[in-house]
């Protein structure tokens, strides 16, 4: 399953579409309503999809 998948998934109906948009140099950043959950360009590594659900739910508490 792929990250975009796993999101879809866990979130059913409640998320309307997970889009990516290609970049250069490896640079992988999470945005959510306009908010940054993770950006691989300052923690140098991707994101296990768990870690952005986890960051993705708590927004809606």
């Amino acid at each position: 399953m792929s990250f975009a998948d796993d999101i879809l998934d866990h979130f059913r109906g409640k998320v309307k579409e997970v889009k990516l948009v290609t970049s250069s140099g490896g640079v992988f950043e999470v945005t959510v309503n306009g908010e940054k959950l993770y950006s691989k360009k300052e923690t140098g590594e991707f994101p296990e999809s768990t870690e952005v659900i986890e960051k993705m739910e708590a927004m809606s508490e």
